[in-house]
């Protein structure tokens, strides 16, 4: 299974901590995560795994929204090495927020829909393969940034407008993947309309008319649609893109482009990079953190913190 290389991130030498062995991990798992709960029916093969490899681990279950960070916190304070997050891009966020600027690193137990993050780090996409990176006897790490709005952490994208409202629909769905974020997709282009916004960063001023403001730390939203695609986690800065409305048939180019890597070459896309960004727009509403819809205010301060999560990658 293909892992990043010390040329594209930013790796860290587990031998210089003095790592031997497998990490001290412990489990998150939310029983939700996934089609048709998928975290949860792979629960059995995770506790066969860590007795049969006689792992120094431990499995914790999220019970409610937030309840990943808490047992995250308690977990990297009470000396595990590593906090797999066993989920969806939201249980990876929400385990993620916790470790952020601490010794304990992130792995990435695939189980949801979208897994954005898994797949721009070009991690395994089996949940057993990416066990099977855990309990390696020589566990390799990389440093990657981070980005907040107003305070609130993201790791893979967040944003506002078309694909706020489509995060909103789609958590509210019984059947998730890629066809059921399409159709939604669908249903919320009839109806949503631009918003006036004013972007500021290093001193430029721009106001745009945009149905969809992404700022992105990695190059995609999940599985290959990548909304940035020069977007790194390892270079200190964050992509910020705007998308003008555009006709149905705009909108059909603007899909495939989304699939072949192409999206900021559109003439109706705008594209900025930078460390911070104050986004103004006319009034409070919702904002998604890799997928995940809250209320925030009108204006965003969105900024990268370089080098900030440790992150296991390879073995």
């Amino acid at each position: 299974m293909p892992t990043p290389t010390a040329d594209i991130f930013v790796t860290e030498s587990t031998q210089s901590r003095r790592v031997t062995g497998p990490m001290k991990t412990c489990f998150i798992v939310n029983p939700k995560s996934g089609p048709r709960r998928r975290a949860e029916r792979f629960l059995p093969h995770l506790r066969r795994f860590a007795a049969d490899r006689g792992l120094d681990a431990r499995i914790d279950i999220t019970e409610a929204p937030g309840h990943a960070t808490a047992l995250a916190r308690a977990a990297a304070s009470s000396g595990f090495e590593c906090v797999a997050a066993v989920g969806g891009d939201g249980t990876v966020n929400e385990v993620a927020q916790a470790l952020v600027g601490g010794p304990a690193a992130l792995a990435i137990v695939p189980c949801g829909s979208g897994d954005g993050l898994g797949r721009h780090l070009r991690l395994p996409r089996s949940p057993m393969a990416a066990l099977g990176l855990i309990a390696s006897p020589l566990p390799r790490l990389a440093l990657i940034d981070t980005g907040s709005s107003n305070g609130c952490p993201f790791f893979n994208v967040m944003g506002f407008g078309f694909d706020a409202e489509i995060s909103q629909r789609f958590n509210g769905l019984k059947g998730r993947g890629l066809p059921g974020y399409v159709r939604t997709g669908v249903a919320t282009f009839r109806e949503r309309s631009s918003e006036v916004c004013r972007i500021q960063m290093n001193g430029s001023d721009d106001m745009v008319s945009a149905m969809l403001v992404a700022v992105a730390n990695s190059d995609r939203y999940g599985h290959q649609a990548r909304v940035a695609p020069r977007a790194r986690v390892d270079d200190g800065l964050l992509d910020l893109v705007s998308v003008e409305r555009v006709s149905w048939a705009g909108a059909c180019l603007l899909a495939a482009r989304l699939f072949l890597g192409t999206f900021d070459r559109s003439p109706r896309v705008r594209r900025w990079r930078g460390p911070a960004f104050t986004i103004t727009r006319a009034a409070a509403g919702i904002i998604h953190t890799d997928g995940e819809v809250h209320a925030s205010a009108a204006e965003l301060r969105v900024q990268v913190h370089a080098a900030s999560l440790r992150i296991l990658v390879g073995g």
